[in-house]
């Protein structure tokens, strides 16, 4: 007597393994040895310096959709001047020296080696003293 229920059929659709090179998924950037690069961006003048001429240089290594967020190199020539921070960032200094100063008169001297996180709203004064290169994120 046949079977009324037959057995289910092995499904011919099955998934192949993705090649590496078809991958949606998202990959890293690297840049090796961030104090060697020397190709950068002229990033313009440092607006409205109390003192000195601070002029800035970078490069984007990535940006999030909409500019969210990014990360980068960033170098900048001394001078002294007001500042605001705009979004979190978080920093890696590898090179130069500078002083940031809170407006609640907290300071943070800044030499190679130094990490540190500005919050968004930090609000208070930069001065370089040695033309500073630093790794960040932005978010």
């Amino acid at each position: 007597m046949p079977d009324d229920d037959p057995e289910p059929a092995e499904p011919t659709d099955r998934a192949e393994p993705t090649d590496r090179a078809e991958s949606t998924a998202p990959t890293a950037s690297v840049l090796r040895d961030p104090t060697a690069i020397e190709d950068l961006d002229d990033w313009g003048p440092i607006p409205d310096t109390i003192e000195g001429d601070s002029h800035t240089a970078g490069t984007i290594l990535h940006e999030g959709p909409d500019g969210e967020s990014e990360c980068g190199i960033w170098t900048c020539t001394p001078g002294y001047w007001k500042c605001t921070v705009e979004r979190d960032e978080f920093c890696h200094f590898l090179e130069g020296t500078a002083t940031y100063t809170h407006e609640n008169g907290t300071v943070i001297e800044v030499e190679p080696g130094t990490v540190a996180f500005f919050p968004d709203g930090w609000t208070g004064t930069c001065r370089v003293h040695e033309t500073v290169r630093k790794v960040y994120m932005c978010r």
